[in-house]
């Protein structure tokens, strides 16, 4: 009985260290998984390294003068928790912000209730849209709020005391277009996209799309290194700092004291005939350099509004629209370069009316019974340029047409570049649809389609494509060539085609449809355009006015300029001759200003001085029949427009040009100025403030 009970003692001993074996074996596998899980998952502790972040910025839209037209810049955002401010103390947290911040104490006021009055205790956004130095001051600001004891400490969610304050956080990049409206549509607009939580731009229209992948921000830089006690980082050999990488800056041909006049000029246009709108473009014919690109719809693409959203498209290359007779010309080109016709051949124009088919007619404003080529031109005859148009083929006119780029994108570095329309083969092969398309009806054309193609006329035959953007260059100052156009330029006809309609247009305007846009001392040429809307497939009586040409100098400066009008409203402004002639004439007279083109002086005789003679130039006046004697007051006596002679600071702030003062009498001295073209960027700048 003794060993039995030795045996139920020594087997109840193994139970216990056997339990006691497993109870230490499960406490170090507990253990084990503990260590494990502490290596695996991320600690919230300090660590001894830390990295500060340098965001880049997407590249600055810089006009030929000097003058920043958009640029980005960081945002931070404020943060505040509504229960943690000291009651007490509220009405000083929020006049200290205001000031601050330059936000208004009631708008901040607003922040702190929600949509049914009561106080928010949560986080409350106070600002969105900080800049950095208002940031740098806020931050200062939320460490003295600490101290005068502006806050209080509250119980979080696990029942901890904790102290919140303002908190100052970029968060995101945001586009400034700092001169408002100018040089709108064709800057474009930016929209927001998301890069982990950190706001971007990006290009909605304009130059700002059609160079997105340019001008947006390339890498982010940092700085890593190990941290003291209070989270700076310290700097040392182990320290690693990597530079950001910003998106390239764009520099225009178009310089900002030209383009502001210009769209100044349209303006006070627009209200004269009572235009829907007016746009105007300028540019070097041999290099297709643009230096003014203007529309009287423009916007500030920080604000825009509803009212805004017509104006948002660029009408340059975007609006489709029957031309009428500035076709006419291109018509004539693509026969003479087929030796079809010379500029005297001599074409029955039947009194101006003609029949074609039992109930069709080609009519003509001026009755004449014959006219010569070129004087179909000049008195813009539709029976004539009909005929001429039968000289050719279907397959020549459509494939001249397709010379001159009509039908294609005009290679504009704008985001969007219509090709518009012209007739199938199988409808210019006959007769009456080849007619109506060669004085520029049943086709639709874009602004800047036809501005290339009258490139052509003024360039030996090529029609250059248009650019407004002259390079890009990066941070350190190298420059890149903007990336080829779409559409490059064409030979459109032969030199001597184009010299032929050349001098032709130089007629319309001598003695033909285009006498207002003369100008003492320069060459010009171009022809007018008025046609009617179609609305529910019907023309109606509202019409494009329009007017294509030419501004050359003695000194080798040439210019192609186009001007269309649409929907002029006042009596008889929707006439060419009274809208977009005029306008073209304005256009260049500002180029006269800014010295781009430089008018021949010229001594004319005097009844009271009998000795002066009148001294031909020697470049214009090389046929004397190709051009109307030229006249000019002297240089020292040439009446500038006031509007013209504002600094550029006076320009951004006027809409219309006020009535001119009343001259003194006394003498004032005569001070020598540079041209604003050939102004240093610090000159125009202190012009500017």
């Amino acid at each position: 009985m003794h060993k039995e009970i030795n045996n139920k003692a020594i087997k109840q001993r193994s139970l216990k260290i056997l339990l006691l074996f497993l109870l230490l074996a499960i406490a170090i596998v507990v253990f084990l998984f503990s260590i494990f899980t502490t290596i695996t998952s991320q600690r919230r502790i300090p660590s001894h390294n830390t990295v500060l972040y340098d965001r880049s910025l997407r590249g600055s839209i810089v006009s030929a003068d000097g003058f920043t037209l958009s640029s980005s810049q960081k945002i931070y955002q404020a943060v505040i928790r509504g229960a943690s401010i000291n009651p007490p103390k509220k009405a000083l947290f929020i006049k200290l912000f205001s000031i601050y911040s330059g936000i208004a104490e009631k708008e901040i006021e607003s922040k702190f209730k929600d949509a049914k009055g009561n106080e928010k205790k949560g986080n409350i956004i106070l600002s969105k849209t900080i800049n950095a130095k208002s940031a740098m001051q806020l931050k200062s600001l939320a460490y003295k709020l600490r101290q005068m004891g502006v806050f209080r400490s509250i119980k979080n969610a696990n029942g901890i005391e904790v102290l919140y304050g303002l908190d100052i956080t970029e968060i995101g990049e945001q586009r400034y277009f700092p001169l408002g409206e100018i040089l709108t549509p064709i800057l474009g607009y930016v929209g927001e996209k998301n890069d982990n939580s950190y706001i971007r731009p990006k290009g909605q229209k304009g130059l700002e799309r059609q160079y997105e992948k340019h001008i947006t921000s390339k890498k982010n830089g940092y700085f890593q290194g190990k941290r003291d006690v209070v989270g700076a980082v310290i700097h040392d050999k182990n320290s690693m700092k990597i530079h950001r990488v910003d998106g390239l800056n764009m520099h225009l041909n178009i310089p900002l004291a030209l383009q502001r006049r210009v769209e100044l000029m349209l303006d006070q246009m627009k209200e004269e005939i009572d235009a829907d709108e007016i746009i105007v473009a300028a540019m070097e014919s041999k290099t297709g350099k643009v230096v003014s690109l203007a529309s009287t719809e423009r916007f500030d693409p920080s604000h825009i509004t509803q009212k805004d959203i017509p104006a948002l498209n660029p009408k340059f290359s975007e609006y489709p629209y029957e031309a009428g007779s500035v076709i006419k010309p291109i018509s004539l080109a693509i026969a003479l370069n087929h030796n079809l016709v010379t500029p005297d051949t001599i074409f029955n124009t039947y009194n101006g009316k003609f029949q074609i088919g039992k109930r069709r007619w080609i009519t003509d404003d001026e009755k004449f019974d014959s006219l010569t080529v070129t004087d179909i031109i000049v008195h813009s005859s539709n029976i004539g340029i009909s005929q001429i148009s039968w000289k050719l083929t279907g397959q020549q006119f459509r494939d001249g047409l397709l010379g001159f780029g009509l039908a294609k994108p005009s290679g504009i570095d704008l985001s969007r570049d219509l090709p518009g329309q012209i007739k199938p083969l199988s409808l210019l092969d006959h007769p009456m649809h080849r007619a109506n398309s060669s004085y520029g009806y049943g086709m639709l054309v874009t602004f800047m389609q036809i501005f290339k193609a009258y490139s052509a006329f003024n360039n030996d035959g090529i029609a250059v494509t248009p650019s407004i953007v002259n390079y890009l260059e990066d941070a350190k100052g190298n420059r890149y060539n903007p990336p080829k156009p779409r559409t490059e330029n064409l030979q459109a006809v032969s030199p001597k085609a184009a010299g032929h309609i050349h001098d032709m247009l130089i007629e319309v305007v001598r003695r033909g449809t285009g006498v207002k846009a003369q100008y003492p001392g320069l060459e010009i040429g171009g022809k007018t355009g008025t046609a009617h809307i179609a609305k529910g497939g019907r023309y109606v009586r509202e019409y494009h006015s329009s007017f294509y040409g030419f501004a050359n100098d003695a000194q080798g400066n040439k210019y192609t300029i186009g001007v269309l009008v649409i929907r002029a409203k006042k009596y008889l402004k929707y006439f060419a001759s009274l809208s977009a002639v005029p306008t073209f004439k304005k256009v260049v007279s500002i180029l006269v200003d800014q010295e781009y083109l430089k008018p021949e002086t010229i001594e004319t005789t005097d009844e009271k001085n009998p000795s002066s003679k009148t001294v031909p130039s020697s470049s214009l006046a090389k046929n004397p029949q190709k051009t109307a004697p030229i006249q000019k007051t002297p240089a020292s006596k040439t009446i500038v427009p006031a509007a013209q002679k504002k600094t550029v600071k006076e320009l951004f702030e006027i809409k219309q040009s006020p009535k001119p003062a009343k001259q003194s009498q006394s003498v004032k001295p005569k001070i020598e100025s540079k041209p604003a073209k050939n102004k240093s960027t610090h000159e125009l700048f202190n012009d500017l403030f």
